[in-house]
């Protein structure tokens, strides 16, 4: 039997705290990972914050799980789209985005980034190509 391998995307518009939205997009994202899948993810709008370093949620009093992000590489997820317009119309840079690597053991398990900074019409051509693209 042969197995299926789709391509899905998840796309992040949400800020991280406040709803559950990214929360429990991460989580379905590690599944889908669990399952051999073709994972990758979209950082747009507000949802470029998820990934922002030196998030502190104590006086929300809600968990801190923006660290799960580095470990994705580790579940084969190692394509992090992030909307370069997006991230400029929030005063955003790269320098404010966690630092996402992962192994690739094609060669030789050299460190790659994760994070691919794309215009919003690169998204929109990526998001055509996907099989199943779930909105969080």
């Amino acid at each position: 039997m042969s197995e299926v391998i789709k391509k899905f995307m998840y796309v992040n518009r949400k800020a991280p705290y406040g709803t559950i939205y990214a929360l429990e997009s991460l989580e379905v994202v590690l599944i889908g990972a669990a399952f051999d899948q073709d994972v990758s993810l979209a950082f747009v709008d507000d949802g470029v914050f998820q990934l922002t370093t030196g998030q502190d949620t104590k006086d929300a009093g809600m968990k801190n799980f923006s660290p799960t992000y580095s470990a994705l590489g580790d579940y084969d997820v190692n394509k992090i789209y992030i909307e370069k317009e997006s991230l400029e119309e929030r005063g955003l840079t790269l320098d404010d985005l966690q630092d996402l690597k992962y192994e690739d053991e094609d060669e030789d398990w050299a460190e790659k980034d994760s994070i691919r900074l794309v215009s919003r019409e690169e998204l929109a051509q990526l998001m055509d190509e996907q099989e199943v693209l779930l909105s969080f």
